[in-house]
Parts: structure tokens; C-alpha cells; sequence
């Protein structure tokens, strides 16, 4: 048992190095052998003056396995279909390694494009004779993109430029929001009522969302320094995220199913209100397990992939979220539909479709900006979707805040007729009207 989870944290701490811009790892000539050329990293170049550094620690031996590197622009599938010889002939650079450091300048790109780094050696298209036991090679390998200056200084790739600069403006705006709010929030989570709980969720995810912001922003700071980052803090923030999505799903889903299942079998002169009961609490509980299992799915499938907290949904587990998703959407619409059509009240209508905005600028945004992204190009796609989930779950938990703290609007529905009212936690010492 201890050996297996050796094997996870080694391969674990692998694929998050190998992330990053500066690429620390091992040259293995069966490696390449078996791969028809060993695949090390990608990344997108841009502009002028890209450039390639690749640092050796024994030269000697590199020399005499003739050790190569090769650069291939947009790799494509039709290179499967070649022979080990062909598809190696298909590099657009080969870069010998027989020094200690080699530089490759890349050619300006009209566009941003991204190239595979593959290793390759003497051996690596010898069919039938025994590769000797060489000893692998270590190496570093550090990939520029040109900065503002043209100098090629900028570890980030076509498609990570500017989510730094973005993490920092989120993280100045929820400062200020901070400093703006924190005082009315703590008043009313102080004096508790029907929406305590409710806003103690909204609060716990906006907490753990920050947190996330806060963790993607050092990883990226020492990014851009090094190429490499905090591969630990890029994991964390994928982590509060997951648990941030989970709760706010479970709130939702208690809201609305608790409403669902209740309606039927409330008096009418009580207040319909949010119970835990077994049925509420089996369906929450379910769909947010459904959701975490997904999502870590999801990030293991992709475990290759940079440190986001979105993907552009290319595996199956991310497919499956997107539908699960989608399919929430839809539960929600069905009950708030219900609502709405038999409320007269122009005041609770109002509250119920504020709500409803609220809910489904959560659940769609990321389904609906995954089919917006096709219109972009390939760097451009996982920063809007990354930057577009961001922004709108954030403007989704400012309409709830805007619901649930406004006395004004909640307060004054739930005391022209508490009969329909599903966003209330029902407690031993809260049974009459709100």
C-alpha cells in the first residue's frame, strides 16, 4: 500500500512539474523507443524571437547516444500513420544535443501556434536490436515567449498571457468588495433569522472562491518568474473550487427540492419552508456527490493539462458535468416554472425570477461559454472560459446576496403570504411566520 502511494505521489508530482515552462525531467532512449520519439512538453509560441534553452548535466554521453530534440508545429494525428523514420523526418527543427546548453531561436509566428517537443536518439528506430543500458539524461528545458520589450523573457504560453494580470484585478475587487460589505454581511449573519443558513453557504463559497483566486495568483506570480510556479498552490486552487462548486450546489438543489417535495403537504396558513428531510437531503446530497466525483474526474483525465480551474470539456467526465449541469438547469426551470405561473403576487414573481437569474447564471455559464469558446481560436478558449465562469458565478452570487440581504424584497413577500416560500430553514424554535 505504502509502494502504490509512493507511485501516485511521484507520477502526481511529475505531471504537475512537467506543467510548467521549465521543464525538469529525463532523457530515456526506450522511452522514446517505445513512443517513436519521447514527447517532453508543448507550448504555444508568439510573435518574434521565441526561443528554446535546453540544459544538459552529462553532454558526453548525450553525445554518443546522438541525442536529439525535435520541434514539430501543430502535430497532427497523420503522424501516427508513419513509420518511426517518416514521422521523425517531419520535425521542423532538430536540435543536436552534444553541449551542455543549446539555444533555438523560433521564426516569427504570424499567429499563435503551438509546437511539440519530442526527444529522440540512435536508437529510437532500431526495430531489432537491444537498446544498451545507457544511464537516462537529466535535463532543463526552459521555453521563452517574447515580452512587451521583445525580449524573450516571458514563460507564459499564447494561452496563459493575461490570467495573471486577471487573478490580481479579481483579487483587488474582492478586496475592495470586502472592505465595502463585510460589516452589513457580519450584522446579518450575526442576527441570524430565516436566511442564516442560507447566507452562511453563500459566504463559506465566496470564501473558498477567493481563496482559489488567491492561490491560482501566487502560483502564477512565481510563474512568470521561473516557469514552474507552485505546482502545490495551483492544486489547492483547483481544490477550493471544487468544494466551493459542490456547496453551492447543495444549497441550490436543497432549496428547490425542498420546495418541490414539500409544497404538496404543507398548510396552507405555514410558511413552506427548506426542511432537511430525508428525501430534500438524499436528492442534495446526491447530486453534489454526483458533481465531486465528476470534478475530480475531471481533473485527473486532464492531469496534463495546465493548472485552471476550467477546461474546455475535451474528456468524458467533463462532458458528463457539462450534462449534469444542464440537466439541473432544467430541474430548476421546471420547478421555478411552477411557482411563478400560479403566484399573483407581482412582488414574489419579481423575487422568484431574480432568483431564478441567479441560479441559472450559475449552472449555464460554463456549458454556454464552452459553446461560445469554438468561436475563438485555440489560445484565446481557455481564457474565456476560465475568466467568462469566473466573472459570471461571481455576478450570480451578488444577485443572491442581493435577494437574500435585501429586507425590502425577501422580507416583504414573506410577509404578504408565506405559502410559497421555498428559501427558508425550517428549526425547532422557528415555526411560525417569518
Amino acid at each position: 500500500m505504502s509502494r502504490l502511494s509512493a507511485t501516485l505521489a511521484a507520477a502526481l508530482l511529475i505531471s504537475l512539474e512537467a506543467s510548467g515552462k521549465t521543464v525538469r525531467g529525463l532523457f530515456r532512449s526506450e522511452a522514446a523507443r517505445q513512443e517513436n520519439g519521447q514527447f517532453i512538453t508543448k507550448f504555444m509560441y508568439q510573435g518574434d524571437n521565441g526561443l528554446l534553452v535546453c540544459r544538459l548535466d552529462n553532454p558526453p554521453l548525450a553525445g554518443e547516444k546522438e541525442a536529439k530534440l525535435l520541434l514539430f508545429q501543430d502535430m497532427d494525428s497523420d503522424l501516427d500513420n508513419l513509420s518511426c523514420s517518416q514521422r521523425l523526418s517531419k520535425a521542423h527543427f532538430t536540435i543536436p544535443l552534444n553541449q551542455e546548453e543549446r539555444n533555438q531561436t523560433i521564426p516569427r509566428q504570424s499567429s499563435p501556434t503551438a509546437w511539440q517537443v519530442l526527444f529522440a536518439d540512435r536508437y529510437t528506430c532500431e526495430e531489432s536490436s537491444v537498446t544498451p543500458a545507457y544511464s537516462d539524461l537529466s535535463f532543463t528545458l526552459l521555453l521563452f515567449n517574447p515580452d512587451s520589450a521583445g525580449n524573450p523573457l516571458d514563460h507564459f504560453s499564447a494561452e496563459e498571457a493575461g490570467l495573471h494580470s486577471f487573478y490580481f484585478l479579481l483579487l483587488l475587487a474582492y478586496f475592495i468588495a470586502c472592505c465595502i460589505y463585510i460589516q452589513p454581511l457580519y450584522q446579518a449573519l450575526k442576527k441570524g433569522g430565516p436566511m442564516h443558513t442560507v447566507l452562511k453557504v453563500l459566504t463559506m463559497a465566496l470564501a473558498l472562491q477567493g481563496c482559489s483566486a488567491l492561490c491560482n495568483y501566487i502560483h502564477l506570480a512565481r510563474y512568470c518568474r521561473d516557469g514552474a510556479g507552485v505546482p502545490l498552490m495551483g492544486s489547492l486552487a483547483e481544490f477550493w473550487d471544487m468544494v466551493s462548486q459542490v456547496s453551492m450546489l447543495y444549497m441550490l438543489l436543497s432549496l428547490c427540492m425542498g420546495w418541490t417535495l414539500s409544497r404538496g403537504r404543507k398548510p396552507q396558513s405555514r410558511p413552506l419552508q427548506w426542511e432537511r428531510s430525508p428525501a430534500s437531503t438524499a436528492m442534495a446530497v446526491g447530486g453534489m456527490v454526483t458533481q465531486g466525483v465528476l470534478l475530480l474526474w475531471e481533473q485527473y483525465s486532464e492531469a496534463e493539462s495546465e493548472h485552471h480551474s476550467y477546461h474546455t470539456q475535451q474528456s468524458l467526465a467533463g462532458l458528463l458535468l457539462v450534462a449534469l449541469r444542464v440537466g439541473l438547469s432544467l430541474l430548476l426551470a421546471s420547478v421555478l416554472y411552477q411557482i411563478i405561473s400560479t403566484e399573483r403576487s407581482t412582488l414574489k414573481r419579481d423575487f422568484y425570477l431574480s432568483f431564478a437569474k441567479g441560479c441559472f447564471l450559475w449552472f449555464l455559464c460554463h456549458p454556454v461559454l464552452i459553446l461560445i469558446s469554438v468561436i475563438f481560436n485555440d489560445h484565446q478558449r481557455e481564457k474565456v472560459i476560465t475568466i467568462g465562469v469566473i466573472l459570471c458565478q461571481s455576478i450570480s452570487m451578488v444577485i443572491l446576496y442581493q435577494l437574500f440581504l435585501s429586507r425590502s424584497l425577501y422580507w416583504e413577500v414573506s410577509s404578504l403570504s408565506s405559502v410559497s416560500l421555498p428559501l427558508t430553514m425550517s428549526r425547532t424554535n422557528h415555526r411560525g411566520r417569518l
